[in-house]
């Protein structure tokens, strides 16, 4: 098997690549990367707690790498951050030149990892690429997935959506327009339950606030 990093968000599209490359059998997921926020100490974008973040990669049985990039990055230091990272990765597993993605649709992001790993002598994985991503949510619920509405961009969707659960019932509400796996940033969430950990995580909701005057944030912990 190929052995590989695993981009991972802390939500559910990471969370179900990685049981389809598990289920697939031709990738060997050997660890996480995941970028934090400094001063936050949370998932960038996602704002997912750093001590939720470890209990997903335990729950997953994969060791974590972490990539910390400060407040109000630049690309570039984005980069400088996800190189470093990178080259920890290598020192772990020396020969390891594969990290996957859980992009779902977004041509121009994908090009954009592309470039970036050719240019750094990497070569991405997207499992889920190109998927029905209506068909996608409802599989990924039916399969067992839990997660929750950790972030909504208020722009796209209502700030009562924050903190939601992410299941059929959810999927029936979204207003028309609004893509079912929040693929183009209408909402991120964070997973605690699926067939890709080996036990569910107790996460409690905390409160809700409002960043930037756009992304409503709920705040979920280990309960």
């Amino acid at each position: 098997m190929i052995p590989a990093l695993l981009s991972w968000s802390g939500g559910k599209d990471a969370a179900w690549a990685l049981h389809a490359l598990r289920r697939h059998g031709e990738v060997e997921v050997v660890g996480l990367l995941t970028t934090l926020t400094e001063g936050f100490d949370r998932v960038s974008m996602q704002g997912i707690r750093r001590d939720v973040l470890h209990a997903q990669a335990r729950a997953a049985g994969l060791p974590l790498i972490e990539a910390w990039i400060p407040q109000a990055a630049d690309n570039a230091t984005y980069v400088t951050s996800f190189t470093d990272a990178l080259a920890r990765a290598q020192g772990q597993w020396p020969g390891l030149a594969h990290i996957a993605y859980g992009d779902l649709l977004l041509a121009d992001i994908r090009s954009w990892r592309e470039a970036l790993c050719t240019r750094l002598g990497w070569t991405p994985l997207f499992p889920l690429f190109d998927s029905d991503t209506a068909r996608l949510a409802r599989e990924m619920i039916e399969g067992g997935l839990r997660a929750h509405l950790c972030c909504v961009d208020t722009t796209q969707l209502d700030a009562a959506f924050a903190g939601r659960a992410f299941d059929a019932a959810l999927l029936a509400e979204l207003p028309p327009g609004v893509d079912r796996c929040g693929e183009h940033g209408e909402f991120h969430t964070c997973v605690s339950a699926g067939p890709m950990f080996a036990a569910p995580l107790a996460l409690q909701a905390g409160d809700t606030v409002l960043r930037d005057g756009r992304f409503a944030y709920t705040d979920f912990r280990l309960a």
